[in-house]
């Protein structure tokens, strides 16, 4: 049989084939992924109304169980018809959705149900709101939501030294950040691997954390790029080495850290306040704000107290970080710990 020539392309052809493609698949890709992000805000718009009729039943009902009775009754039409995702308690928590969420027009349509579900766990509004900009801001999935709502970030965030600035943030979305509003206590780095109560150097948490960067960003907050591990600077005729540097487009500043397992000493605050310094009079350009360190230890007490470090210290801060998934119980109780001490330290430097 004799071989079609006309078929066989020169090196410019396929060069230009291989453009097509690609452009026509960027294309279909994309089609495809506002088809999806459509069907969702679709079916979302869809359980809202659910949620509306069966609020509404609940409202005429004295004593709820003839809002109870319908729904049950509800679901199973609805099951039959349409199969799973419309159970009894599928349709509850669409009634929660409603209820939370009662004018469509102000749903977020760039979030998923999944991410819905994870809200409407969320009692307090302000923190539910809180939470709602973070994962648009940040572009949180639904996963890494539900682990920042589990390690009580709302909470954490709010040991910080000034709350307003928070809730203003929760409120109103991008906002500019103060250096000293990106700290939490406690740090969560369960991630790392690194079990509790087993001995490991600084260097060994150090690349734990590095080889999980992805997930320390996250765990650091929205703005963060990495920028240096072990930088060295030449300060006077010695050498240093500041653990982690990264920069924070919100804050616009230089984020110093250095990570602390044994008991913090006042020779590693002035260290770091020698790093921002150094970082202040080297790398800080005109419009940035003053860089910040940070000093996370894991000994809780010595964090609490070193929070506010008098007059002596600028810009450098301590903070609480744990290398294990705490239960809810026990990380209330340290950020109620943390909280009380941290104002209790405020109220002795104010006097």
């Amino acid at each position: 049989m004799k071989k079609d020539n006309s078929l066989i392309l020169n090196d410019n052809e396929i060069s230009e084939v291989d453009v097509i493609y690609k452009n026509i698949k960027e294309k279909v890709i994309n089609a495809r992924s506002k088809m999806l992000k459509q069907i969702d805000t679709t079916m979302i718009e869809v359980y809202w109304y659910v949620g509306k009729i069966t609020s509404d039943l609940y409202s005429n009902s004295s004593d709820g169980t003839y809002g109870k009775r319908i729904i049950e009754a509800l679901s199973k039409k609805l099951t039959d018809e349409f199969g799973n995702g419309f159970s009894a308690v599928s349709i509850r928590r669409m009634r929660r959705f409603y209820e939370f969420y009662p004018n469509w027009s102000a749903v977020p349509t760039e979030l998923s149900w999944s991410h819905f579900l994870e809200l409407i766990r969320i009692e307090r509004k302000e923190e539910r709101e809180f939470y709602q900009i973070e994962s648009i801001k940040s572009n949180w999935g639904y996963r890494e939501l539900g682990r920042q709502i589990s390690t009580k970030l709302y909470d954490r965030y709010l040991i910080s030294p000034d709350k307003t600035l928070i809730m203003s943030e929760a409120k109103k979305g991008e906002i500019e950040k103060q250096p000293e509003e990106l700290l939490k206590s406690p740090y969560i780095f369960e991630f790392a691997g690194l079990k509790e109560n087993k001995n490991y150097l600084e260097s060994d948490l150090e690349e734990s954390l590095l080889n999980h960067l992805t997930e320390f960003l996250l765990e650091l907050g929205r703005g963060f790029s990495f920028v240096a591990s072990q930088q060295r600077l030449k300060i006077g005729s010695e050498y240093y080495y500041p653990d982690l540097v990264f920069y924070n487009r919100l804050a616009r500043c230089f984020v110093i850290i250095d990570l602390k397992i044994g008991k913090l000493s006042h020779q590693d605050i002035g260290q770091m306040q020698m790093y921002v310094n150094y970082y202040k009079k080297t790398q800080m350009i005109d419009g940035e704000n003053e860089p910040i360190g940070i000093l996370l230890c894991a000994d809780k007490d010595d964090a609490v107290v070193e929070m506010t470090l008098g007059d002596s210290v600028k810009n450098v801060y301590a903070s609480k970080y744990l290398t294990y998934m705490p239960s809810k119980e026990e990380l209330l109780k340290i950020i109620k710990e943390e909280k009380e001490l941290l104002e209790l330290s405020k109220e002795e430097f104010e006097n």
